[in-house]
């Protein structure tokens, strides 16, 4: 079997980690943790090189949907698993980094209870559920930020694969998963909010979350974050690992037949993917300053399916790209003509298939090449 025979649509060769789009990609990624602090803190308002605070909000949303395409990439461009329920993930880790900024606005909170959250004050709760115990510390939170979504992935993903559900079934179950959680959630006496989910957080860390020092720190290290994530995806995808796992996705049972455990590689790809969603949407919430049960919908899960497809599968960098693109063109449309974006969407997916099946990488590359 020939190497490019273990290479996705519009991907790199063997030599992964010094592709130029790669590079590029850091470049891009380093100058908005550089500069985008900059142009806010230290340009006057009164310049039109100023970035206001709204802009500075979105960019660093912006790059927390990049790294959640990231993680879908990893397992859908590299070993075929087309999940619709990273939206799940995705938001455990909200709601991780939520819970604990709850715990930190104590006495400062409509009720005044310094242990209690306003929710569970105003549904006439007692005492504290045991599952919030230890998120007034935030090492405990941090962790289970990365735990909670990688500990559902491994006992979803171990009972799927052990299974040997594939294609569109698994799909539709992961799906299911989401939409089970989005129910949950949903329920007061879940303890995590209900419908209106934690908002009205005063400070991480001690820091104000309004204050623009603070919001210009949380983009930094959420570039950092996207950087450090798709330089781990990409030793991934160039180790020998990653080539047994681009084997699975081109010729499942023939891989399976040479002796390697689909079923293990497939389970840790899906639990490092799920972790980076978790982290992803833990870097999300202090900056939009709302988690709610709304970001389990199975329509986001699917929204990130396109920002996939239409940057480019297989190529991360693209998969990033992807995720802006499309969520920059949501951001204009819904200010604009709201009523048609979900139209819309639905169109680009079917063009780009269509039309550009490997993306708008692919047809960059097509054009320079």
């Amino acid at each position: 079997m020939s190497t490019s025979r273990f290479f996705g649509p519009g991907e790199a060769g063997p030599n992964a980690t010094t592709d130029r789009g790669g590079t590029v990609f850091l470049a891009i990624v380093a100058l908005v943790a550089v500069g985008v602090p900059v142009l806010n803190q230290f340009v006057p308002s009164s310049s039109p090189f100023h970035l206001s605070p709204y802009a500075m909000t979105l960019i660093g949303k912006y790059m927390c949907y990049a790294m959640l395409a990231l993680a879908v990439d990893l397992v859908w461009g590299f070993c075929g698993i087309l999940s619709l329920g990273h939206g799940a993930f995705f938001a455990l880790g909200g709601y991780g980094m939520g819970m604990y900024l709850m715990r930190q606005i104590g006495t400062r909170g409509v009720y005044g209870n310094p242990v209690l959250p306003d929710f569970m004050v105003f549904l006439n709760w007692t005492e504290l559920p045991w599952f919030w115990y230890g998120f007034d510390r935030f090492w405990i939170a941090a962790l289970m930020m990365v735990m909670a979504p990688a500990l559902l992935a491994t006992v979803f993903g171990w009972l799927a694969f052990r299974s040997r559900v594939t294609g569109v079934y698994l799909s539709i179950i992961t799906q299911a998963l989401s939409y089970a959680l989005m129910l949950a959630f949903f329920r007061n006496d879940m303890g995590f909010g209900g419908n209106n989910g934690f908002t009205d957080f005063k400070d991480l860390l001690g820091f104000d979350l309004q204050a623009g020092s603070t919001r210009a720190v949380l983009l930094a290290v959420t570039a950092i974050a996207l950087g450090l994530s798709y330089v781990a995806c990409r030793a991934i995808v160039a180790s020998r690992a990653g080539r047994v796992v681009r084997a699975i996705r081109d010729a499942e049972s023939r891989t399976r037949f040479l002796g390697y455990k689909v079923e293990t590689y497939k389970l840790w790809l899906f639990v490092i993917s799920a972790a980076i969603a978790g982290i992803a949407g833990a870097l999300y919430v202090p900056q939009v300053g709302i988690i709610n049960p709304s970001e389990f919908a199975p329509i986001n899960s699917i929204e990130m399916v396109i920002w996939v497809a239409v940057g480019g599968r297989g190529t991360l960098y693209g998969a990033a790209a992807g995720a802006v693109l499309v969520n920059y063109a949501k951001t204009v449309m819904t200010g604009a003509f709201p009523e048609i974006w979900l139209y819309a969407l639905g169109a680009l997916f079917v063009l780009v298939t269509i039309f550009l099946p490997r993306g708008v990488v692919g047809l960059v590359r097509r054009q320079t090449s």
